[in-house]
């Protein structure tokens, strides 16, 4: 199935005129998008729920979190993953060149390996430090602890996810 999937991939991007590049980086924003959505699961069970995305669309729409709507976090959220899945592309690309060669089930794994080392530290970074910060004193006073604890093990969730699918995706074009 996956093969079947990735094949009718690979003959639309070359209808399209996507190239390798392209289409790695295709593949890293749909393995993206799809960790997020595996994402949501832990988040919604989690005593913060989905703060982590409300904090992220308020300080993009620059509002208070309270004052953003369900469709716009999950807009956020869910772009947000598709981009991380990109950077997890280029990390990917990146350590192939540098990280040797060990087949293991036939399948190189170390490259992306490194990429998911690379991207949940990034993400629970820039999250954590960058954009918490900035969604307001009350939230980030009274459950900065709180949320970046959820976001940590909901962003551990996404680097395992993509550490799955990553390889099962990358497997057609490597």
């Amino acid at each position: 199935m996956l093969q079947h999937v990735l094949s009718v991939v690979a003959a639309v991007g070359a209808a399209a005129g996507i190239g390798p590049l392209s289409g790695r980086l295709l593949l890293g924003a749909f393995a993206g998008l799809a960790a997020a959505v595996v994402m949501d699961i832990p988040m919604w069970r989690q005593e913060e729920g989905y703060t982590p995305a409300y904090v992220a669309a308020s300080v993009l729409r620059r509002a208070s979190p309270n004052e953003v709507s369900f469709i716009d976090a999950n807009v956020v959220h869910h772009v947000a993953g598709a981009l991380a899945g990109v950077l997890y592309a280029l990390v990917h690309l990146a350590a192939d060149f540098v990280v040797p060669d060990v087949p293991i089930f036939g399948l190189d794994i170390f490259p992306h390996v490194v990429a998911v080392a690379v991207v949940v530290p990034s993400i629970y970074a820039l999250f954590s430090y960058f954009v918490l910060p900035r969604a307001g004193r009350a939230i980030y006073e009274e459950r900065a602890t709180a949320v970046r604890g959820q976001w940590l093990r909901s962003a551990l969730v996404f680097g395992v996810t993509l550490l799955v699918l990553g390889p099962a995706l990358f497997a057609g074009i490597q």
